[in-house]
């Protein structure tokens, strides 16, 4: 018979390792921190540049304020709920980002440049101020790729076993809205605008609609009320919706006209041909413990006709195994912000099947994944442009 350890052994061996984990996942957070704000100074305030002293110590000076800022920002904000701080610590986390990934190419470029014999406080100064100038570039362009009307993204999808009555079908997406801290009601007007000149005969949200309360962001939804497509309005939620209010957003969408695709389908017909709609929760919702939440494709489709084409939203593309395994047409997607801010596609590339695009999986399903109509946390985009996207479903 096998020894068995008494309940309370288990207990206290835990509770010794508990102070072990705090004090590894302390020390990565604190090399973090001195990687992102450390690296920076370096570059642009020392790095064989030889500035005078009182400039390094206006350096110094100026990453320990906004390194003590971040984190302070980011839990009032986040955890208590502060809009104002939100807007300080998101916009200090892309700063700080952008900062990090051009200094150290700076650092980099400066080793080369060193190791081939110019290695001069005179040329590290020019590298310490072209970081400077590229950084602050790439912010303010990045700014504005954020805040700006998406571009529109026009892709044709061949489907087999499209009936040719729905050939020319036009589906209108957006996704990863993400109404926050900074209040984006004009925005979401001029959004609605663009997708009601786009003619859908079906008009998805595939997620992440806003991060905070129904009643918080109310104002800045309340624009997609005036969507318009001839067929159906469709949602679902994303992740973000479970960390808060999910079943609360998914009322909230139908009380303004659309329908909450919560792991469920509706069929929509052009003349003699049927295409069934699905749309199943984000794959963390059984994860988050809302009761009734949990992504079921199978619950999705049931009751369907076999024989129909499927078009799927589920928020995220690795959500695709699923779609395949129940021979879905076409999966559409959203989540990764095509990286938003480079070089995080590459990241996200460890996560995800794929970042933006159009892509084949198993023997008919084929994935369309959206950069995202808005932006999470920071205000910024940079080299992954934001998106209004119409695919328009082609028969063979």
């Amino acid at each position: 018979m096998a020894e068995t350890r008494p309940i309370d052994e288990d207990n206290a061996r835990a509770a010794r390792a508990r102070p072990a984990r705090r004090i590894v996942m302390s020390a990565v957070v604190l090399f973090v921190v001195v990687l992102l704000f450390g690296v920076p100074l370096w570059t642009v305030f020392f790095a064989g540049s030889d500035w005078p002293r009182a400039v390094q110590l206006v350096g110094c000076i100026l990453v320990l304020a906004a390194a003590l800022t971040l984190p302070a920002a980011m839990v009032a904000g986040h955890s208590r709920g502060d809009d104002r701080a939100a807007r300080i610590g998101d916009t200090l986390l892309g700063v700080v980002w952008v900062s990090f990934v051009w200094s150290a190419i700076g650092a980099l470029l400066g080793l080369v440049l060193g190791a081939v014999g110019f290695d001069d406080p005179a040329l590290s100064r020019v590298l310490a101020v072209a970081v400077v100038i590229v950084v602050a570039v790439l912010l303010g362009w990045g700014h504005y790729e954020a805040m700006r009307v998406p571009r529109v993204i026009e892709r044709d999808v061949v489907l087999p076993r499209l009936g040719s009555d729905l050939d020319g079908l036009r589906v209108v997406m957006i996704t990863d809205t993400h109404y926050g801290p900074i209040d984006r009601a004009g925005w979401s007007a001029k959004v609605v605008e663009v997708v009601n000149r786009l003619d859908a005969d079906i008009a998805c949200h595939i997620g992440d609609l806003a991060d905070g309360s129904v009643e918080r962001r109310r104002h800045q939804v309340e624009p997609l009320r005036d969507v318009k497509a001839r067929l159906a309005k469709v949602y679902v939620t994303g992740n973000h919706e479970y960390f808060g209010e999910a079943q609360e957003w998914l009322d909230h969408m139908e009380s303004i006209g659309w329908t909450a695709l919560h792991n469920k389908h509706i069929t929509v017909e052009r003349e003699s041909d049927s295409l069934v709609l699905a749309g199943v929760d984000d794959r963390t919702a059984a994860g988050s413990h809302v009761a009734g939440h949990g992504a079921d494709l199978d619950r999705a489709l049931a009751g369907s006709d076999p024989e129909l084409p499927i078009f799927l939203l589920a928020h995220q593309p690795k959500q695709i195994d699923d779609a395949v395994r129940r021979g879905v047409d076409v999966q559409v997607s959203g989540h990764t912000h095509g990286g938003q801010i480079w070089p995080f596609e590459y990241l996200v590339r460890l996560d995800q099947p794929t970042v933006h695009g159009l892509s084949a999986h198993g023997e008919r399903t084929q994935l369309y994944t959206s950069r995202g109509t808005g932006y999470w946390g920071p205000p910024f985009r940079v080299f992954a442009p934001s998106e209004i996207t119409v695919l328009t479903l082609r028969c063979a």
